[in-house]
């Protein structure tokens, strides 16, 4: 889309620090990170939030949570535990208009969060 960041690091147009690539997903390193392991993993489609998601998207839905689970192994935090969050719109604190998924890690995770 556009003026997408995440589209543009997609496309290779803006350098990332790549964790993961397939066909359907990317994902990097975030670059202000809030633990250890950080990585935001998106949808090579551009979404712009959950509530832009329709149901043709349900698979690719579902295979970004698989992917959260091949890079937390890759990444040596699936056996102590890791953190899957979604923000969906600004009260939520979703700051890119591309829908993404963090995977945190490395630390203990205290609850409730923010």
């Amino acid at each position: 889309m556009g003026n997408c960041l995440f589209c543009s690091m997609v496309s290779g147009d803006v350098e990332t620090n790549k964790a993961y690539e397939d066909e359907s997903a990317f994902a990097f390193h975030d670059i202000d990170p809030k633990a250890p392991v950080h990585i935001l993993i998106i949808p090579k489609k551009h979404i712009a939030s959950v509530r832009d998601a329709q149901e043709a998207d349900e698979q690719l839905l579902g295979h970004l949570l698989l992917v959260a689970k091949k890079v937390a192994k890759e990444f040596g935090i699936n056996d102590e535990g890791y953190r899957i969050v979604i923000n969906n719109g600004d009260n939520a604190g979703q700051e890119v208009g591309h829908l993404h998924v963090h995977l945190l890690g490395g630390r203990k995770m205290s609850w409730p969060p923010g």
